[in-house]
C-alpha cells in the first residue's frame, strides 16, 4: 500500500503555516507571512481564501511536491457551530457557516475552505477540519454564568489541548479517556481546560473576556467598571472589543504582545514588567486551581503548553503556586500543525471515523 500523504493548513491572522507529512513524518514545513499591504485589498477574511490558496499551491510547487500525491488535507477548524471534539469532513453546510462566520470571522475559518478547494482538484483527495476552537463538551453546570442573559460558552485552544493530552497519555501508557487533566495553553490567548475522561467539561472563553489575561487579551474584567466604560461615551463598541481582544493584557500594560520581551525586561530589573508578568502567572495559577475543584481534586496531571511555556521564569512562577495540586508536565509550543496531520492520519488509517457536520 502507498504511504499516506497529508497536507496540513493552519491559517493565522498574518500568516499561513503549511506542512506535508508522509504518514507521521514531516517532510515539508513553511510559515508564509502576509503583510498588511497584501491583505489590505480584501474586504473580509473570507475574501482572502483564493489569495492564500494560490500562495500555498505555489509554495508546494517550488518545493517540488507533487500535489496529486496528497490524499488527505486537514485545515484548521474555524468558528463553526459548537461541536464535540473530533475530525469532520468538510461539507457544504460547514463551508456555508465558515463563509458567513456563524460564530464570527477569524482567519482559521479559511482552513476548511482552502482544504476543500485544493482537495477538489486532486482525484480521490478528501478535506477535513479537526478540533476547532468552538469544540463544546461543557457540563451543563459550567454554562451557568449568574444571569440567564449571559451563558458561558466554550471557545479555547481545543486542537493543541487535545493533542498534548493524548500525547501525554500515550507517553505514560494510558488512554486519554482514562485520565483527569488540567491543560493550560499559554499563548496570545490563554485557555485553561478541565479534561475529565476525554471531555473538556469546563474551560474559560479564551477569546473575548474570560479567565486569565494574556499578552493580547484582558481575560475577566471587573464587570461594573466595564459596564461604566461602555456607556461613558469615551469608547465605541469596536474600541471596547479591541480593548478586550487585541489591545488588552501585556499590550495594554507594556505596549508589547511578546512574552519574551517582557521576560527579558523583567530579568533586567524593569519592576513594572516583572509585576505584570507575575500577575499573569498568578491569574493562570488561580484558574488552574479553579479547574482542580471542577475535577474534585482528582487530577492526574497538569500540562503547561503553548509558546509562553518556553519561558522558564513564567513556568516557574505558575508551578510554585500549583505544585500541591498534582504532577506538572511542561510541553512548550503550540504543536497545531502536527496535531492536524496526526488527526488526518488517524482518519486515513481507520483508527478514527470522521464525523458529519450538520
Amino acid at each position: 500500500m502507498d504511504h499516506i500523504h497529508i497536507l496540513a493548513i493552519n491559517p493565522g491572522s498574518t500568516s499561513t503555516k503549511i506542512a506535508v507529512f508522509v504518514e507521521s513524518k514531516q517532510v515539508f514545513l513553511k510559515n508564509i507571512k502576509h503583510s498588511t499591504e497584501e491583505l489590505e485589498p480584501f474586504a473580509s477574511i473570507t475574501d482572502q481564501y483564493e489569495f492564500r490558496k494560490t500562495i500555498i499551491l505555489e509554495e508546494l510547487k517550488q518545493a517540488e511536491i507533487d500535489i496529486n500525491t496528497i490524499k488527505i488535507i486537514v485545515g484548521r477548524g474555524g468558528l463553526v457551530k459548537p461541536i464535540p471534539s473530533g475530525v469532520y469532513e468538510v461539507n457544504d453546510v460547514m463551508k456555508a457557516d465558515l463563509r458567513v462566520g456563524v460564530l464570527g470571522l477569524h482567519a482559521s475559518n479559511l482552513g476548511g475552505l482552502i482544504a476543500d478547494d485544493i482537495a477538489k482538484s486532486i482525484p480521490g483527495a478528501k478535506a477535513y477540519i479537526t478540533d476547532p476552537v468552538v469544540v463544546d463538551e461543557l457540563d451543563e453546570i459550567a454554562r451557568i454564568s449568574g444571569h440567564p442573559a449571559f451563558e458561558r460558552v466554550s471557545i479555547f485552544h481545543a486542537l493543541n489541548q487535545k493533542a498534548v493530552s493524548r500525547m501525554y497519555a500515550n507517553n505514560i501508557g494510558r488512554k486519554y479517556e482514562e485520565l483527569n487533566l488540567i491543560v493550560a495553553h499559554l499563548g496570545g490567548g490563554i485557555s485553561v481546560g478541565a479534561h475529565r475522561k476525554g471531555r473538556v467539561v469546563d474551560v474559560n472563553n479564551a477569546l473575548d473576556g474570560d479567565g486569565p489575561f494574556s499578552p493580547e487579551r484582558t481575560g475577566s474584567l471587573p464587570v461594573g467598571a466595564l459596564a461604566k466604560a461602555c456607556f461613558s461615551g469615551t469608547y465605541t463598541h469596536d474600541e471596547i472589543k479591541k480593548m478586550i481582544c487585541g489591545k488588552g493584557g501585556y499590550v495594554a500594560y507594556l505596549d508589547t504582545n511578546d512574552a519574551y520581551v517582557v521576560e527579558k525586561a523583567a530579568a533586567s530589573g524593569d519592576k513594572k514588567a516583572a509585576l505584570i508578568q507575575d500577575a499573569m502567572a498568578y491569574q493562570v495559577a488561580k484558574e488552574i486551581g479553579a479547574m482542580s475543584t471542577v475535577l474534585n481534586g482528582e487530577v492526574d496531571a497538569i500540562i503547561l503548553t503553548g509558546g509562553i511555556a518556553y519561558g522558564k521564569p513564567f513556568v516557574d512562577a505558575v508551578s510554585k503556586r500549583i505544585q500541591h495540586l498534582g504532577q506538572i508536565h511542561v510541553h512548550p509550543g503550540e504543536g497545531e500543525i502536527e496535531a492536524l496531520a496526526m488527526n488526518g492520519l488517524l482518519v486515513a488509517t481507520g483508527e478514527v471515523k470522521a464525523k458529519i457536520y450538520a
